[in-house]
């Protein structure tokens, strides 16, 4: 997809536990929008700087603990979920915010309406692919925790989001009524094709049990 990249880093998340994540890379106009920063090194640095200007920042869940290298390093602009809500104009004219609204914490997923429309999230939704960078004992923590579906909603994450006696299944409801045919999310892989598709179907497993 054309101003539009992803690459993946890892996170040492306990001792013996190294989790893949995700970050994306947006362009508009020479500017720079990274969702779910993850820092490079020197050679990945390199190569994101000869994308151009990283001049925007934004967290849309949880992830954010690279957030503060690249405001201090380019003076890029911090996005959090309150700053996309109302008529907040987003980096780029085909970028539309998409917020949950009955999650226990702030929760967003962005929605790049271009060649089809991808959807990026955090750890809402994860396409879970195999992975070298994620250690054996987090592969083995992974599948125990659920995580073996293709476009999975994270166990943990929907445990810890969804209020007492409540459901989030209105907001995946209408999730689901987004145009989109790619997802990357903030761990697993790139889900190319038919994603919609596929998220329903985790959609109705998950809300079905």
């Amino acid at each position: 997809m054309d101003d539009a990249w992803f690459l993946t880093g890892s996170v040492q998340f306990k001792p013996l536990v190294r989790l893949a994540r995700n970050m994306v890379v947006l362009r508009h106009e020479g500017e720079l929008t990274l969702v779910n920063s993850v820092r490079l090194d020197e050679q990945g640095q390199a190569g994101l700087d000869a994308l151009g200007k990283v001049a925007h920042v934004m967290k849309i869940g949880l992830h954010g603990m690279d957030d503060d290298y690249y405001v201090d390093r380019y003076g890029a602009r911090r996005w959090t979920v309150d700053d996309l809500r109302g008529d907040a104009t987003l980096p780029g004219p085909d970028l539309d915010a998409f917020l949950f609204q009955d999650t226990i914490a702030p929760e967003a997923a962005l929605l790049l309406k271009r060649s089809g429309g991808l959807l990026i999230t955090c750890d809402s939704v994860q396409h879970w692919a195999p992975s070298h960078l994620n250690s054996p004992l987090a592969r083995l923590l992974t599948r125990w925790m659920g995580f073996q579906n293709p476009a999975q909603i994270g166990p943990p994450w929907l445990k810890a989001q969804t209020p007492p006696g409540g459901s989030l299944k209105a907001d995946f409801d209408r999730l689901l009524s987004l145009p989109f045919e790619r997802l990357i999310g903030g761990h697993g892989g790139l889900l190319d094709a038919d994603a919609v598709a596929v998220l329903k179907r985790s959609v109705q497993r998950t809300f079905s049990a």
